[in-house]
């Protein structure tokens, strides 16, 4: 029994309202009663499930089924009312007898049900009998759409050689029937293309591997499927999706060598890194499956090395050693080549690897001579005389004819200076003495070229030694300033000296304090040595006078312990200093400059309050000279300001300077005699009219120019500096003409100026003044 087709029975059935007629179990009541008595009455209404088939057409209704209440006594009192979705127009029922029709084509895919509402009323009293109660049609589905796969093309991918049974996708397809109904969405799926190699399960749509493939044979297939509805059974709609199915790589190919044996090349003047040749090995994987890296085996010479390109995948043979064509004319090593990333599951199918052979032949090349060492390292003693040999340095020719090697040393002017070579046998000696002191080491470069080809050239490293020779006396390590108290008592040390020796003493140096000979009878200080390259000067008498003797010169000798030995006089001055025992350098240092000076304290505290008086005195005199100083434009400053010369001559060059009385700004010690001013305005007037017929090279313009020039370099009235004045000339060719006023024959007196008054009174002054302008004009 279909259970959701009573479920709005029992619904209807929950709802029912109590109701007043009643004509059995109650007692005769008023047919005015209300529904809402105080006694449920059982719903009698009687109905199976309803259904409407969709894609009905029919010119007349269709019937669906009927309603009908057991209190329907067939006597036609009843009358039976549809409210609801569609009611009217797409169902309509039989007032009469309760039937209900379809009029019109549904369609499941849009709407897959009708909720509708049902009423009984009796004709005579107008009243319900049966309570409004809600029902279903559900539309019943047929087999009117056909399968879609709506996310096709499919494209999948699997890797190669997968076993049988693989997944290697779903498809899937969707129907618009109703799949709780009948066969309509039941799909069933097939393969139209694709076998043998795959497979797909009938009702998943899972697509299969059917049998092992190499993607090397072929790396792509195409598989169409099917999907039929109904269970595939006859009159069934069916729809196809195609698969691109790839298969990814594995690593189930060794590599290859495209040859079993190569033969290379190689000069014996080819440097160390010179790329002698390549190899290649194939492999018909794709991607990182073909990586693979190269080495070599059986070389136990080491000359040879090989690197992997990781873009082109050739193995780079390098010269890791040089070679010699002479020692070793060929060679043979094995080179090997291994995938990178090797899948552990086809280790079974044999190695992933490959050898091959490889021939190298050396090539006889004219090489530069070779020096017997690399670097040479040399001694001589310091001050040795000029010629003393040093060393010899030694290269031939490896080649077979062994062309003969002149030597010769490449370095700076001043090492040329201190050695030379023989440039037959390489005999190195030294042009001067040597210094240790000044430089203990000596790098040189010696060159070795062919004769026979001076293109061929070696270069050798000679480091030369200076060895150490006792050629300096050690003396004090710096300058002492030993001072010594007037209350010093005998036996006080004043100064603690050391020494030191520019020699280098391979057993250290050791020095050896004393007087000097002259000094043996002191009895004012004597020196004590502490072993340990350092010695005490002592007072060897208790109290010093410096009005007796202010400085004491004290020579010490210094021996060393060099081979031969040298000793040296070192002289420490000891300055008596006015003190007690404790010793003030500052206060002996002033003391030791005021007697040098030959000045008391007293005196020089004189000498500076005169140098002072007369520095206060010199400042004085300054100032006052600077009070009564005037600057040169204080009595013309006003005059200046004031004077505003006018004048109204146009054009004129140079002249125009001369209407200035420029001798206003000058003052009276430089005033000058002053040429009369030349009335130029006929002049200009004149030459105004003439340059409207000539151009500016004319001879009246290089005249006027040079008469301006002229006048201009000897004026005694212009001023000190230059002069800078422009002549331009106004020819006709303009098609606006000369804007020159000169040849205008209206004056000012010819102009109104009405329109300053209308400027404000900003311009009030100014309006005035051309208007009595004008009126004296007039």
């Amino acid at each position: 029994m279909n259970f959701s087709a009573l479920l709005p029975l029992v619904l209807m059935l929950v709802q029912l309202q109590p109701c007043s007629l009643s004509t059995q179990n109650h007692s005769a009541q008023s047919t005015d009663q209300s529904f809402t008595a105080v006694r449920r009455v059982k719903r009698s209404w009687v109905w199976e499930p309803l259904f409407a088939t969709e894609e009905q057409t029919s010119m007349v209704p269709v019937y669906v089924g009927q309603l009908k209440s057991d209190l329907d006594k067939q006597d036609g009192n009843l009358k039976y009312i549809l409210t609801g979705e569609g009611a009217g127009s797409t169902f309509i029922i039989d007032e009469n007898n309760g039937k209900i029709y379809v009029t019109q084509k549904l369609d499941r895919e849009k709407k897959s049900f009708y909720t509708l509402r049902a009423q009984a009323i009796s004709r005579s009293t107008q009243l319900p009998v049966e309570p409004e109660s809600e029902f279903i049609i559900k539309v019943r589905d047929i087999n009117d759409h056909e399968p879609q796969f709506l996310d096709g093309p499919y494209v999948a991918t699997v890797p190669e050689m997968s076993p049988e049974g693989t997944s290697v996708t779903q498809v899937t397809a969707t129907d618009g029937d109703d799949p709780s109904y009948g066969n309509s969405a039941r799909l069933l799926y097939s393969l139209i293309q694709g076998q043998p190699y795959f497979s797909v399960e009938p009702k998943t749509g899972v697509i299969r591997m059917a049998s092992q493939m190499d993607r090397e044979t072929k790396d792509q297939y195409l598989v169409i499927i099917q999907a039929k509805d109904m269970v595939g059974q006859a009159g069934a709609f069916s729809a196809t999706a195609t698969v691109t199915i790839n298969l990814s790589d594995i690593n189930d190919n060794p590599p290859k060598f495209q040859q079993r044996l190569y033969h290379m090349n190689v000069s014996e003047e080819a440097p160390v890194g010179t790329t002698i040749g390549k190899v290649f090995a194939e492999d018909s994987d794709i991607g990182e499956n073909a990586a693979m890296n190269y080495s070599i085996e059986e070389d136990s010479s080491g000359v040879f090395d090989i690197v992997t390109n990781n873009e082109t995948q050739e193995g780079i043979i390098l010269l890791k050693k040089r070679v010699d064509y002479e020692s070793k004319r060929r060679y043979s090593i094995r080179a090997k080549v291994v995938n990178k990333y090797i899948d552990y599951l086809f280790l079974k199918e044999g190695p992933f690897e490959d050898k091959t052979v490889v021939k190298i032949n050396v090539e006889d090349a004219d090489e530069p001579p070779v020096f017997t060492l690399e670097n040479y390292v040399m001694e001589i003693a310091e001050g040795a005389m000029s010629g003393s040999l040093v060393g010899v340095v030694t290269a031939r020719d490896p080649d077979d004819d062994d062309s003969p090697v002149r030597y010769s040393i490449v370095h700076s002017m001043h090492l040329k200076r201190l050695f030379s070579i023989n440039e037959h046998n390489g005999t190195i000696i030294t042009t001067r003495p040597l210094d240790r002191e000044i430089a203990s080491w000596h790098n040189i470069t010696v060159t070795a070229t062919e004769t026979r080809n001076p293109e061929k050239i070696s270069e050798a490293n000679v480091y030369i030694q200076v060895l150490d020779v006792n050629d300096h006396a050690p003396e004090f390590s710096k300058y002492y300033e030993t001072f010594v108290c007037e209350n010093a008592v005998s036996g006080q040390l004043i100064q603690s000296i050391s020494a030191v020796d520019q020699d280098d003493s391979a057993e250290g140096h050791h020095f050896y304090f004393s007087l000097a000979q002259e000094a043996t009878n002191n009895s004012h200080f004597t020196v004590k040595d502490n072993q340990d390259n350092t010695a005490g000067i002592f007072t060897a008498k208790s109290g010093f006078r410096r009005q007796e003797q202010f400085y004491f010169y004290l020579p010490i000798l210094i021996l060393d312990n060099g081979n031969p030995p040298l000793t040296s006089t070192n002289t420490l001055t000891i300055t008596v200093c006015n003190c007690d025992t404790e010793v003030n350098t500052f206060y002996c240092r002033y003391g030791a400059f005021m007697y040098a000076m030959g000045l008391s304290t007293e005196a020089l505290v004189a000498v500076l309050a005169c140098i002072l008086i007369l520095l206060v005195f010199f400042l004085a005199i300054v100032a006052i000279r600077q009070q009564r100083r005037k600057s040169p434009f204080s009595e013309k400053m006003e005059e200046f300001r004031e004077n505003i010369v006018r004048y109204d001559d146009e054009g004129g060059g140079e002249e125009d300077t001369e209407a200035f009385d420029i001798s206003a700004l000058r003052t009276r010690t430089v005033m000058r005699t002053h040429k009369p001013r030349k009335k130029v305005t006929t002049e200009i007037h004149s030459l105004y009219r003439q340059s409207l017929q000539v151009g500016p090279d004319s001879a009246i313009f290089k005249q006027f120019i040079s008469e301006k020039l002229e006048e201009a370099n000897t004026d005694p009235t212009v001023p000190p500096y230059d002069s800078l004045q422009t002549y331009a000339f106004e020819g006709t060719g303009s098609l606006a003409g000369s804007l020159s006023s000169l040849g205008s024959n209206m004056s000012d007196m010819d102009q109104s100026y009405d329109y300053l008054t209308d400027w404000g009174p900003h311009f009030k002054q100014l309006a005035g003044m051309y208007a009595s302008h004008r009126s004296v004009g007039d």
